[in-house]
């Protein structure tokens, strides 16, 4: 990866524009990164637990209902005088895991003087709206959105400012990762009065609707695997028709089961087609931490995973179960890097800290993200995107339909031209993908 630089995308955005940029956010773009934004701190962390109460709905004025949101407080380095606040807009999962794995906040804390907030999300962690009701149906999810989570995080800052002496004529940044860099530069759209600037690393605010082709994410992923060993990407794409062939019998999947290790044996297509997409998501999972280094933030994984991955995936054209046996090494690699695993779960993919439950809910009503694939492009089975499809599955699961236009027309899509203060970063490194979903 190197030492990367932030890059200002405004500047690539608006050529010749003069954008005023406050000081801290002007350190926060000239530090150089030793570590990816989610990586493990190079510090120690010590920060205390805080509950804010929050409305159900900052929108409306007949429910006057609360519930408590959680954030965290690592105020060290924190200096009232020439100091400055740095605002984690919390994502999908508990904020206490996200905090342990954001280490670039911490190893520039000092020398920016800052208080690190960390905010945990609506319906992620301990921060449920309905308690343990609050995913037993669409009206009680109804709370779930971006603009609700937004504005949990402003009235946090206005609280921060109001009952911390010294902060409250500090700036305030908002960084996060992912769909939490999404919120941050969101965050700064919506709420420029709260917040000065904003780090959005990785964030796929483009995304949406027909502003990139569909198949441009598997693409890239495609092209870490192609790049990180030679015939690596053409031996994954082998591997699909390998598994349709063997699995067309009762005999060839239990020979399948026994040989990826599996801990519920494959009885039907439906079992299989799971298989596949179970592997396919592994895949996009390491192309998201690519590290050049040992982490452990989706899984215990080594320094460069996917080039440890390809190191069993050299030859494309041997035997379909030859071929699925050296799979079954490069997913061992993913889910048994700390070999501690008896067996492969196909009902997991990542560390359960993830609220995979809503972002289910989120992904069927306005973050609508299509994502497709052709099989020559990249190297996975064909999947078009298909609206119709997608929209049946979330109303048979939610009994909601999902807004593909809601998000370009709440937040602008491309057309952002009128905000500033927004750092733009792309993916963990150099060669994985630059705009990334957990």
């Amino acid at each position: 990866m190197g030492r990367l630089v932030l890059l200002l995308l405004l500047a690539f955005l608006m050529p010749g524009l003069a954008i005023p940029v406050p000081p801290a956010l002007k350190a926060l773009s000239n530090l150089h990164l030793s570590t990816s934004f989610t990586s493990r701190p190079s510090v120690v962390m010590k920060y205390s637990i805080h509950y804010i109460e929050q409305k159900i709905d900052h929108f409306g004025f007949k429910n006057d209902k609360t519930f408590n949101q959680r954030y965290l407080i690592a105020d060290q380095h924190w200096r009232k005088e020439g100091g400055s606040i740095l605002f984690y807009t919390g994502n999908e999962g508990d904020i206490i895991w996200f905090c342990n794995n954001t280490g670039f906040m911490w190893d520039v804390a000092e020398e920016l003087k800052a208080m690190l907030v960390f905010a945990e999300h609506r319906y992620y962690g301990q921060s449920l709206p309905f308690g343990a009701d609050s995913f037993r149906d669409s009206r009680h999810l109804n709370f779930l959105t971006s603009e609700q989570a937004l504005a949990d995080f402003a009235e946090l800052i206005k609280h921060l400012k109001r009952t911390i002496p010294g902060a409250e004529n500090q700036p305030v940044i908002a960084l996060g990762g992912s769909y939490g860099g999404m919120l941050a530069a969101w965050f700064r759209m919506k709420y420029p009065h709260i917040v000065v600037g904003a780090l959005a690393a990785s964030a796929p605010i483009w995304q949406f609707e027909d502003i990139v082709p569909c198949g441009v994410f598997m693409k890239i992923v495609t092209t870490d695997f192609k790049r990180s060993g030679p015939n690596c990407s053409e031996s994954i794409q082998s591997s699909w028709d390998a598994i349709n062939r063997l699995t067309r019998n009762g005999t060839g999947m239990d020979w399948l089961s026994e040989a990826l290790h599996l801990c519920t044996p494959l009885k039907n297509a439906q079992d299989v087609q799971h298989l596949k997409d179970w592997i396919s998501e592994t895949w996009v999972n390491l192309a998201m931490v690519d590290y050049p280094y040992e982490s452990n933030f989706l899984q215990p994984l080594p320094a460069w995973p996917i080039k440890v991955v390809c190191q069993y995936l050299k030859n494309p054209n041997l035997s379909d179960k030859k071929l699925l046996q050296n799979i079954f090494q490069a997913l061992n690699v993913y889910y048994n890097y700390s070999g501690q695993a008896r067996c492969l779960n196909m009902s997991e993919t990542s560390t359960s800290s993830l609220g995979s439950l809503g972002w289910s809910y989120q992904a069927c009503t306005e973050i609508v993200m299509p994502f497709c694939t052709n099989g020559i492009d990249d190297m996975f089975e064909p999947q078009p995107w298909d609206l119709k499809t997608f929209s049946d599955e979330c109303f048979k699961q939610w009994g909601v339909k999902p807004r593909p236009s809601w998000i370009t027309s709440m937040y602008g899509g491309k057309n952002i031209s009128s905000h500033t203060n927004i750092i733009f970063r792309g993916g963990p490194s150099s060669r994985s993908p630059s705009q990334q979903c957990l």
